[in-house]
């Protein structure tokens, strides 16, 4: 089992041979982190990590992609010895997986030589972006619904198979609770579930036929597709027959709604279904759901118990990515010691954050939070003292955190990997979607609320603030210079 370094941009193979041919390989500090929130939402639930842990401690060249790389003359026969016998050497920092971020923070970091960073690129980002944008999307939907049963039914519209594994993965981390996916399910654990198509129905001579048949294969799941011919006509009255059938025997059914007006078609279904003496029937809606719709109709009390969704959950919906970057932030000098390196735009909120950086989240005494800081990993931060928390982009707007006003701080990164092995043992889905559970359940509901939240603040420590800053005139002056 391995996972193939060739899982990277071909300019990155290219800029690693200079690196080997110059024998320029210092070690460095690389920083993920994502700009801006997805969905105009206030957060992102952070997941794909533990997968990318599995894939680092695997990750290597085997034969024949070293083979591939000579047929491509690109390559000399130094560096192609070098690449076979790799195997991932790095450090790895990070927050927990399933964590509540914001934009600017340090979400990983990466201690490893210059060549080791520059391969890991491609991997970590695609492996964090898309994982972390559908998780983040589940936990919206999974709060629309006022965490009700979510099911998850996006394969037949993921991006490719193994988006669609990754999707399932990501979305159960975010709220999702069962999955259409059966390879998710066995890979993961995840519970599966499904009802039936229109086809099922179509197949049988009748309706109520195929609805009985399926109640007699699935007497513990009997959840009966009624929108084939005529929801509130034929579909209603015969699943009425099959559920009293079923009620005879100690069983339940339930209903689902495909089409239609969600809003209108289940509160007439409930008073059919109640009146009926189905009490304990439950009513399923499907249909290119969006966490508006969802909330709308939570909102408005409509009597449904489950939601299947599908496209704009594996998909992102109007979202195609999130905007995830890795940024060079230290490096090794020829001496041996580190030093901290920022990249620097004209556009002030894409110049980084320079050196190797910790994230302390501030609580209040009942457990909410309040703020985080980036401050240097050399600082210390304890609880019973004053920070000031600087704006990371206005260089005059700052606040101060008084120690009467937090009860606790907590520092966010951890060490993950050391010498490419993962630390301590590998967290279950399951552990993992109750950490994000948990860690959203810490933050104020303006946070996360689905229109125009409020947003959480995220600053720089004194000390980060002014190495930003001497940095930054430090490589003006010298521009100008040069100019």
């Amino acid at each position: 089992m391995y996972t193939s370094a060739l899982t990277t941009d071909f300019y990155e193979l290219t800029m690693m041979q200079g690196y080997f041919s110059n024998k320029h390989n210092p070690q460095v500090v690389f920083d993920m982190f994502y700009r801006t929130n997805p969905f105009e939402g206030g957060y992102v639930v952070f997941a794909g990590l533990n997968e990318l842990i599995d894939k680092l401690e695997t990750l290597a060249f085997s034969k024949e992609d070293v083979a591939y790389l000579k047929g491509l003359n690109k390559f000399t026969d130094e560096f192609l010895d070098y690449l076979e016998n790799y195997h991932f050497n790095g450090d790895i920092y990070a927050v927990d997986e399933g964590a509540v971020v914001f934009p600017g923070e340090p979400l990983v970091r990466v201690h490893t030589t210059l060549i080791e960073a520059q391969l890991i690129e491609g991997l970590l980002l695609n492996n964090l972006n898309f994982q972390s944008l559908i998780a983040t999307k589940a936990s919206r939907m999974s709060l629309a619904a006022n965490r009700g049963l979510l099911m998850e039914f996006g394969l037949r519209r993921a991006q490719g198979e193994d988006g669609a594994l990754s999707a399932s993965r990501a979305s159960f981390i975010g709220g999702s609770q069962v999955t259409s996916n059966t390879l998710a399910g066995r890979t993961y654990g995840i519970p599966v579930a499904g009802t039936m198509a229109h086809s099922w129905i179509m197949s049988f001579s009748s309706e109520l036929e195929s609805f009985r048949s399926f109640a007699k294969l699935n007497p513990d799941n009997a959840v009966l597709l009624i929108d084939t011919y005529d929801t509130l006509g034929s579909g209603i009255d015969n699943a009425i027959i099959v559920g009293l059938e079923q009620k005879k025997i100690g069983k339940k059914i339930g209903v689902r709604i495909d089409s239609g007006d969600l809003s209108y078609l289940p509160r007439v279904i409930r008073k059919k279904l109640d009146d009926a003496g189905l009490t304990d029937a439950t009513i399923v809606v499907s249909n290119d759901l969006t966490e508006e719709i969802v909330q709308t109709l939570v909102h408005d009390e409509v009597p449904i118990n489950s939601w299947g969704i599908g496209t704009h959950l594996v998909t992102g919906g109007s979202q195609s990515s999130l905007n995830g970057v890795y940024k060079l932030a230290a490096k090794e000098e020829s001496d041996g010691t580190i030093i901290p390196t920022m990249k620097i735009s004209n556009s002030f909120e894409k110049t980084t954050n320079p050196g190797i950086k910790q994230i302390w989240r501030f609580f209040d005494k009942d457990g909410g939070a309040l703020s985080d800081l980036i401050t240097l990993d050399s600082e210390s931060v304890t609880p019973g003292k004053n920070y000031t928390f600087y704006h990371p982009f206005a260089e005059a707007d700052f606040f101060e955190m008084k120690k009467d006003t937090y009860a606790t701080c907590t520092a966010l990164l951890t060490k993950k990997m050391e010498n490419g092995k993962r630390i301590g043992e590998k967290p279950t889905l399951q552990a993992i979607q109750k950490y994000s559970f948990a860690c959203i359940e810490s933050f104020h509901k303006s946070y996360l609320r689905q229109i125009n939240p409020h947003i959480y603040k995220v600053s720089l420590s004194s000390k980060l603030k002014k190495l930003k800053m001497e940095l930054l005139v430090k490589q003006r002056r010298k521009s100008k210079e040069e100019a």
